[in-house]
């Protein structure tokens, strides 16, 4: 179930527009509804490419895949000068787990990315873009290979598009389904048809990315913002929001909630508007215990942070946490922590890539460690020894799988200690909270 943040007089939403949802993925439907491809046709015909980067630098405009990196200076670090192609990569693997936003975007409104990829190529100078898509996503991608052959056939794709002499083809790559492959310098090497592991940095994508040239990697909900903000403005954007948290946030909400779906809320409300007024409150008889807030690499913050916290990148900064890829996984007082600590740490122990000792390694500890706290066989030594562990791995990778792996079990080790504790008392089945 999918629902629209219209609560008591906001501004209407931006990607969630109830008036164009319903067969939108069809070319005459986005143009007709949505207002499709005017965006796409105002920037080629009255700005210049780095005219459209300053509009997007001041729209405020953050990734939305994890890192809210500001999407107008990651364009800016590609070289003007440069005599090399430069490549543009759509990120559509989405693979962390309780996230699906991108998903919900491909399916409904993939005329909406293309037309965002179409003017973040533009503005970076590129004639050729990828779609890294999970090959889970079988009948996203169908869609979309037909909106592609719809936008060619209308001149939005491919040689001199609507006459501007702007050209740029738009490639459709599936991928096997690593999650390793979401984290981008690995998803350039998978594209490449190599292992997918990430890169030592520097040099940074933007300088060396996909065949060694100049690339930006965007994630499908921030270049879906793009048609938008074209139209509008990029002062337009920034209305909404934060100052520093501009815009709405897609969050796919799943776990104890009464109505799990996918939700448009405006950067700056409070956690309660999205889990109590949007997902409808807890759907036990248990109140609301802890929230990964952007998906199971996200720290936990407990039900005492999550009433007091808004949702904003400074605020959960704040917390210890992150947005995310804004995977919210709402658990209750009838779930057990050690039995979350221990589905995560299996998680991740299984999807490391391996390349680092200390995220192969320490995944794996964490594994052996939380399974003999939760048999019962494990003694307080070992609840120390478990932050140690995950304290060696982070910042001691490559990537941010490692922080991604170890940070929200030391998170739920610190907040909920005492349930760790109980169960070197009380071994599996005694004692477990119903």
């Amino acid at each position: 179930m999918s629902e629209v943040y219209r609560a008591r007089g906001e501004k209407p939403p931006i990607l969630m527009r109830p008036d164009a949802l319903e067969g939108l993925h069809t070319l005459e439907a986005y143009r007709e509804r949505a207002k499709g491809y005017q965006g796409l046709e105002k920037v080629l015909k009255e700005m210049t490419p780095g005219e459209v980067t300053e509009e997007v630098k001041d729209s405020g405009l953050r990734g939305r895949g994890g890192a809210g990196f500001p999407a107008g200076q990651k364009w800016s670090f590609i070289p003007k000068d440069t005599d090399q192609p430069v490549y543009l990569v759509c990120n559509a693997d989405e693979g962390e787990p309780g996230t699906f936003k991108d998903r919900w975007l491909l399916r409904n409104d993939p005329h909406q990315l293309i037309e965002g990829i179409l003017i973040a190529a533009y503005a970076i100078g590129s004639k050729k873009a990828f779609v890294y898509m999970r090959d889970e996503f079988s009948g996203e991608a169908e869609r979309f290979r037909a909106c592609l052959k719809e936008a060619r056939e209308a001149g939005y794709t491919g040689e001199d598009i609507l006459g501007s002499g702007f050209s740029c083809e738009i490639t459709l790559f599936l991928g096997a389904g690593a999650y390793i492959c979401g984290e981008e310098t690995a998803l350039l090497n998978s594209l490449e048809g190599k292992r997918g592991y990430p890169r030592v940095r520097p040099p940074f994508p933007a300088l060396q990315g996909l065949y060694g040239c100049p690339t930006v990697v965007n994630n499908v909900e921030t270049l879906s913002n793009l048609p938008q903000i074209a139209r509008n403005g990029g002062e337009w954007y920034a209305s909404y929001g934060t100052k520093q948290s501009t815009g709405t946030r897609l969050f796919s909400v799943s776990g104890r909630v009464k109505r799990p779906g996918v939700y448009e809320v405006e950067m700056g409300v409070r956690w309660a508007t999205l889990l109590d007024d949007l997902a409808g409150g807890p759907s036990r008889d248990h109140p609301f215990k802890a929230v990964f807030p952007g998906g199971s690499s996200t720290p936990i913050l407990n039900a005492r942070e999550v009433s007091e916290g808004t949702i904003d990148f400074e605020s959960a900064m704040n917390m210890g946490t992150f947005l995310g890829s804004g995977g919210t996984i709402v658990l209750d007082e009838g779930d057990d922590m050690v039995d979350v600590a221990l589905n995560v740490s299996q998680f991740y122990e299984h999807e490391t890539c391996g390349q680092c000792t200390p995220c192969r390694e320490g995944c794996r500890w964490m594994v052996r460690i939380i399974r003999s706290i939760h048999e019962g066989t494990a003694s307080e030594k070992d609840i120390d020894l478990l932050l140690d562990v995950a304290g060696h791995i982070r910042g001691n990778t490559i990537c941010a799988f490692g922080d991604g792996a170890a940070d929200p079990i030391a998170a739920t080790v610190r907040k909920f200690r005492s349930e760790f504790e109980a169960r070197i008392d009380a071994p599996a089945g005694d004692g477990r909270v119903a």
